[in-house]
C-alpha cells in the first residue's frame, strides 16, 4: 500500500451528518475545512445590524450554525471541547480553493445527483491530483456521480458512507466505483480501521448497500408481523431491544429517533430500485406504517410518532404509547411474555437467543416469524449485496447496534436444525446453504489457534475472517488458550508470554470472584514466567463497579469485622495491581466506575477505547471509593503540584470530580481529569484495545522496575479542610446538596486532604488508605447511605435523600 497521510481533511456540507463527520476527524487530531452554501436572505437580526449579503459573518451563517449546533447536541460528537478548534469553516464560492491543500475531500451536500455533480465539478477546480475524494451518499450508484469527470478523479473517487451518530456508530461502508484505484480500497479500509475506529465493511455498489438493505428490511419485516399477530409497540419494543442485544430503542423508538419519513423513504426507494429481489413486497408500507406516515407523526422531529411525550394534570413528565388499532395514545403497555421471564437468568446472550428462538409462546412464535425470515433472506443476498456472508454480519452489526449479526444467531441456534424449522416454516433458505450442510459443514464461523474463520461459498471451505489477524479476540482463544477460570473471570493465554484477565459477572461488577482472579493471575505472571498482564474484555463495559449486595448485607446486620475486611480486601487487590513485579495494564471500554476506575488507575497504565466513561461515582450510593480511588486523587494532584500553582485549585478539581461522581465522556476526558497518567494511551477501534495492551505489556515489559509505596504525597491537612468545608456548607445552603451529600463529602474532604494535621505535610500511601477505610466503614453506617444502596440494588435507580 502507498504511503499515503491525512494530515487536513475538507468536508463539503455541514447539515447533521456533514458537521458531525467534520468533528469526527477533528476527535482524532486532523484539520477540517468545512465548507456549505452562502445564504440567499438576510435574517432579521442581520438586517437589524446593517449586515449585507456580502458580510462574511453572512456569507458563513450557514455552515457556522450548523457548527455551533452539532457542537451543543446530545449526544455530543466530540471527545473534549478543545478538538473544535480543529475545524475551519467556510463556504463554497469563496472558500474551495481551500480543498487543495487538503490530502482528503468528502461530499455530504443533499442526496440529488444534480447537484452533487455541481459540487463535483467545482471540487476538479481546485483539488490537487492525488486527493482522495469520496462521497458520503446513502443510496446514488457510484457510476453516476463519477460521470464526465477526469481519470485522476475517477481513479481516486470512492463511496465512505458513515452512519449517524459518526462517532457513537461503528459502521463506514466503503463502497468502490467502477474505476476506483484497489489502492484506494485498501487505503480507506485501513484507515477507517486504525484511525477513524471504525468496522469498516467492503460493500457492493447496490441500493443502500449492505446494513440498509438488511436493516431496513429486518425492521419492515418486523412490522409485517406485527400487524399479524396484534401486538402493541410497547411489547414488540421489549421483545427485540436489550434482550437480544441490541439497542434500547428496539423497534418503534428507533423509528421515532431516526424519523418514520426517513424509514419510509428508504424502503420506498429499495422497492422502486430492487425490480428482481425476490422479496420486494416486504418493502412496501403495511396499513399501520402508511397510516402514520399519513398524520404525519414521524417521530421526535414532529414532537410525535410511536411514542409521545406530554404532561400529567400535575405538570409531570409522562410517555404516551400509539395504540395501533385506535391510532390513539395512551399509556405505555409493558409485555409481558413467558419466554422473557424465563430467559432472565440467561445472563450469556449466545446461550440466551437461541432459547428464545426456540420457546413455546407468542414471543418465541415472533422470534421464528422475524428471524426465519431475516435468515432466509440475508442467505439470498449473497453474492448480490456481498460476496462473503461475514460482511454482511458486520455491517448490521456496527450500523445498528447489534451485538450478535444474523448468521453469527443462525449458527448459535444450530444452522441445519433452524434450516429445517425455516423450509416447515415457509422460509427456504438459498441452495448454498444445503450444499454446505449437506458438506458436512455444521456452522457459518468457527474459531480455531486463536483465529476466527468463516464459511467461504465459492471454495466450499473456511478461510480467516480478514481483518482480524493483528487483533485479540478472546472467543477465538475460548477454546484452546484457557489458562484458569472461576464464575466471574477467565485468565487467557494471549500469546508472547502475556496473559489477559477476562471479567464476566453481570455488568462486569467487582466481586469476589473477580478479586480472585486479579490475584491469581498477578501470582501466576510472577511465579510462572509471564512478561505481564492484561486486565480487559470484550463485553459492553469493563466494568460498572464493585458488587454492592454482600456490602449491603453485611452492613444491615451490622457486621462491622466483615465489612472492614471487605474494604481492606479491596483495597490489598488495587495495591497488588500496583506493586506487582510483572507490569499490568487495564483495556477498557465502555463504563469503568467507581472500582472499575480505581483498578484501572492502579494498574501501571490504561490502554482506552476512545468510548470509555470512567468515574468515581460512590457518592450516588452514600460512600466515598474505598478500593484506592480517594488516595489515588489525593496522590495525583500531590504530583501535578508546580511551583507557581496554585495547590488548592487542583485539588478542588479532584475533590468535586468525586464529590459529584463526575463521569468522563471519553478517553480525552479521562486524560483532563486525572485518570489517565502519562504512559497510558487510546485506540480508537473496540476491538483493538486488547490487542493494544499487549504491546503495552511487551513495552514496559523490557526494563520493568517494581514500583515501591509512596510516602511523599503532599496533603494540605486543616487549611485545605477549613476552605472545602465553607464551600460543601454553601452547596448545602444553596441547596445544591443535600444533609447526607454534605456529610460524604466532609468526609471526603478529611481524607483528601490528609485528615486532622496541622500543617501541609508528606504522607504514605498506607496513611491514606487507612483514612479512606475508616471514612468508607464509618458511612456505610448511615441509613441513608444503605437507602442509596437499596435503591440500586431492587429498583436499579439512584436515590437523593
Amino acid at each position: 500500500m502507498k504511503n499515503r497521510t491525512i494530515k487536513k481533511v475538507a468536508v463539503l456540507g455541514s447539515g447533521v451528518m456533514g458537521s458531525r463527520i467534520a468533528l469526527h476527524f477533528a476527535n482524532i487530531g486532523v484539520e477540517v475545512v468545512l465548507l456549505d452554501i452562502v445564504p440567499r436572505e438576510l435574517t432579521e437580526k442581520e438586517q437589524a445590524a446593517g449586515l449585507t449579503l456580502q458580510d462574511k459573518a453572512v456569507r458563513n451563517r450557514l455552515v457556522n450554525d450548523a457548527l455551533q449546533t452539532a457542537i451543543k447536541s446530545k449526544p455530543s460528537p466530540i471527545f473534549t471541547k478543545s478538538v473544535s478548534k480543529l475545524v475551519t469553516t467556510g463556504n463554497f464560492e469563496d472558500n474551495m480553493s481551500m480543498i487543495s491543500e487538503c490530502d482528503w475531500v468528502i461530499e455530504v451536500v443533499v442526496e440529488r445527483l444534480d447537484i452533487k455533480k455541481i459540487v463535483f465539478e467545482q471540487v476538479e477546480k481546485y483539488r490537487k491530483p492525488g486527493t482522495l475524494i469520496t462521497s458520503n451518499t446513502s443510496g446514488i450508484p457510484m457510476k453516476f456521480m463519477v460521470d464526465g469527470r477526469s481519470d485522476d478523479f475517477r481513479k481516486h473517487f470512492c463511496g465512505t458512507h458513515f452512519f449517524n451518530p459518526p462517532r457513537y456508530l461503528r459502521l463506514l461502508e466503503i463502497i468502490p466505483a467502477p474505476e476506483t484505484d484497489p489502492e484506494i480500497v485498501d487505503f480507506l479500509m485501513h484507515y477507517g480501521d486504525k484511525f477513524l475506529g471504525k468496522e469498516t465493511v467492503l460493500c457492493k455498489d447496490t441500493p443502500a448497500f449492505i446494513a440498509n438493505r438488511i436493516g431496513v428490511y429486518s425492521m419492515m419485516s418486523a412490522m409485517k408481523v406485527v400487524e399479524e399477530m396484534g401486538l402493541t409497540v410497547g411489547e414488540v419494543d421489549k421483545l427485540t431491544g436489550p434482550v437480544l442485544g441490541r439497542p434500547k430503542s428496539a423497534t418503534f423508538r428507533t423509528t421515532d429517533v431516526v424519523g418514520l419519513d426517513t424509514m419510509v423513504n428508504v424502503a420506498n426507494n429499495l422497492y422502486e430500485g430492487l425490480p428482481e429481489d425476490e422479496s420486494r413486497d416486504a418493502f412496501k408500507l403495511t396499513r399501520i406504517v402508511q397510516e402514520v406516515y399519513d398524520k404525519g407523526w414521524w417521530g421526535d422531529k414532529r414532537k410525535q410518532g410511536y411514542y409521545k411525550k406530554t404532561k400529567d394534570e400535575n405538570g409531570k413528565k409522562v410517555i404516551l404509547e400509539l395504540n395501533l388499532e385506535t391510532m390513539e395514545y395512551g399509556p405505555k403497555t409493558r409485555g409481558k411474555f413467558k419466554a422473557l421471564e424465563a430467559s432472565k437468568e440467561i445472563e450469556n446472550l449466545k446461550e440466551r437467543l437461541p432459547f428464545l428462538l426456540n420457546f413455546e409462546d407468542k414471543a418465541g412464535e415472533f422470534y421464528r416469524k422475524t428471524f426465519y425470515d431475516v435468515f432466509r433472506y440475508c442467505s439470498n443476498r449473497i453474492p448480490e449485496i456481498a460476496d462473503e456472508l461475514y460482511r454482511i454480519d458486520q455491517a448490521v452489526c456496527a450500523g445498528f447496534g447489534w451485538e450478535i449479526g444474523p448468521f453469527e444467531t443462525w449458527d448459535l441456534a444450530g444452522v441445519a436444525a433452524t434450516a429445517e424449522k425455516m423450509k416447515e416454516a415457509g422460509e427456504t433458505p438459498a441452495p448454498w446453504v444445503d450444499e454446505m450442510i449437506a458438506a458436512g459443514h455444521t456452522s457459518f464461523y468457527k474459531a480455531e489457534n486463536g483465529k476466527r474463520y468463516y464459511y467461504d461459498i465459492p471454495t466450499k471451505s473456511y478461510k480467516v475472517v480478514p481483518g482480524t489477524e493483528d487483533k485479540i479476540l478472546l472467543d477465538n482463544l475460548r477454546a484452546s488458550n484457557v489458562v484458569w477460570s472461576n464464575a466471574g473471570a477467565t485468565l487467557f493465554d494471549i500469546g508472547d508470554g502475556v496473559l489477559n484477565l477476562e471479567f464476566h459477572t453481570k455488568m462486569n461488577a467487582l466481586g469476589a470472584e473477580i478479586l480472585e482472579g486479579i490475584n491469581t493471575a498477578i501470582t501466576k505472571a510472577e511465579t510462572e514466567n509471564w512478561k505481564g498482564l492484561v486486565i480487559g474484555n470484550e463485553a459492553q463495559q469493563f466494568s460498572a463497579g464493585a458488587n454492592l449486595a454482600m456490602l449491603f448485607m453485611f452492613a444491615c446486620e451490622q457486621e462491622w469485622d466483615e465489612v472492614n475486611f471487605m474494604i481492606q480486601t479491596f483495597q490489598k487487590t488495587m495495591m497488588r495491581a500496583r506493586f506487582s513485579s510483572i507490569p499490568v495494564v487495564a483495556a477498557t471500554s465502555g463504563l469503568a466506575l467507581g472500582g472499575g476506575c480505581e483498578l484501572s488507575m492502579h494498574c501501571d497504565a490504561i490502554q482506552a477505547h476512545a468510548e470509555t466513561y470512567m468515574g468515581l461515582v460512590e457518592v450516588g450510593v452514600g460512600l466515598i471509593p474505598g478500593g484506592g480511588g480517594t488516595k489515588e486523587m489525593a496522590l495525583r494532584t500531590s504530583d501535578s503540584y508546580k511551583n507557581g500553582d496554585v495547590e488548592y485549585n487542583r485539588l478542588q478539581d479532584a475533590f468535586m470530580a468525586i464529590a459529584t461522581a463526575k463521569v468522563a465522556t471519553s478517553a480525552g476526558e479521562m486524560k483532563e481529569m486525572g485518570f489517565m497518567n502519562s504512559i497510558s494511551e487510546v485506540t480508537l477501534n473496540r476491538s483493538r484495545v486488547i490487542a493494544d495492551a499487549k504491546q503495552k505489556v511487551l513495552q514496559l515489559a523490557d526494563g520493568y522496575m517494581q514500583p515501591v509505596e509512596r510516602k511523599d504525597i503532599k496533603v494540605q491537612g486543616r487549611a485545605g479542610m477549613a476552605l472545602f468545608e465553607a464551600g460543601v456548607t454553601g452547596m448545602q445552603y444553596g441547596h445544591w446538596a443535600s444533609e447526607h451529600d454534605a456529610l460524604i463529602a466532609r468526609k471526603l474532604n478529611y481524607v483528601m486532604n490528609g485528615g486532622d494535621l496541622s500543617q501541609p505535610t508528606e504522607v504514605s500511601e498506607s496513611y491514606l488508605l487507612d483514612l479512606e477505610r475508616e471514612a468508607f466503614l464509618s458511612l456505610c453506617g448511615e441509613r441513608k447511605t444503605l437507602e442509596r444502596i437499596q435503591s440500586i440494588l431492587f429498583k436499579g435507580r439512584p436515590l437523593r435523600n
